[in-house]
């Protein structure tokens, strides 16, 4: 059972996550780096907290108070920022998913694309869910996989063809992609629709929709999915997508998502 010093531990590493993120939004326009008082106003929080944590994250290294009293980035955040990322994505993302999954009743995944593969991280199957086992740890072929599209979701047509470059196009699903342009082309499709639909690609009867997740760089670094028996969920298609868009959402303003991200699904 977590301890008190736990939560606390926790709770300081997200003030430390949201304040190096805010500190980073603001470079964007102001590279001379940023006052107490402006972070502060960004996160919408009280100066003295602010001050406390920049403090703390200027003796680890991870920022600079310069002459001028502005805080700039150190070389030492992104490693940080990353460890921050994975740790919320986790932590986080199985509470998103637990609710994503009993809102729909359906079983929800959160992966993230390893090599030409997508591997499940986070997981939430509830009892009336007809999956067996679990998926965490497993990788699965991108071009197919339920994740594949929403992983790859901000890819260039090159870097997504490097991607593939050996990759075998072979799986038991019906209607999976023959090639890297087949699946450049339902990416397409997908990124107009707003939410990827993956209908019998990785097996026969398979269906999922899912969503991109963006963290404070504004890169995608994983993907939100819904997946069950195509019987069950191609009928819900508009609910499932809409309940995984915004699950993908929140997951993405957690990690620090700039805000043209995060209001990326409202477009759609």
């Amino acid at each position: 059972m977590p301890t008190a010093e736990d939560s606390l531990a926790r709770s300081s590493m997200g003030r430390g996550f949201d304040v190096l993120s805010a500190l980073a939004a603001l470079m964007v326009s102001a590279p001379g780096g940023a006052s107490v008082q402006e972070v502060a106003h960004a996160l919408g929080r009280e100066r003295s907290q602010v001050s406390r944590t920049l403090a703390a994250l200027a003796d680890q290294r991870l920022v600079v108070r310069g002459e001028d009293h502005r805080y700039r980035l150190a070389w030492g955040w992104y490693a940080a920022a990353q460890d921050l990322t994975d740790h919320r994505m986790r932590t986080i993302g199985l509470d998103v998913l637990d609710d994503l999954a009993a809102s729909v009743g359906e079983a929800c995944f959160l992966g993230v694309l390893q090599g030409d593969s997508t591997l499940t991280i986070v997981e939430s199957i509830p009892a009336e869910s007809r999956m067996i086992g679990s998926w965490v740890g497993r990788a699965y072929p991108a071009f197919c996989s339920d994740a594949g599209q929403a992983v790859l979701w901000d890819a260039t047509d090159d870097e997504v063809r490097t991607v593939f470059a050996r990759t075998a196009f072979t799986s038991p699903g019906p209607n999976a992609p023959a090639s890297a342009d087949d699946f450049l082309g339902r990416l397409r499709e997908a990124r107009r629709r707003g939410y990827a639909i993956v209908d019998q690609e990785a097996e026969p009867d398979l269906y999922s929709v899912s969503a991109p997740v963006w963290d404070f760089r504004g890169e995608t670094v994983a993907g939100v999915q819904i997946v069950g028996q195509r019987a069950s969920l191609q009928p819900r298609t508009a609910e499932l997508a809409g309940a995984c868009t915004a699950a993908a959402e929140v997951l993405s303003a957690a990690l620090g998502a700039p805000a043209d991200r995060q209001t990326a699904y409202a477009s759609h």
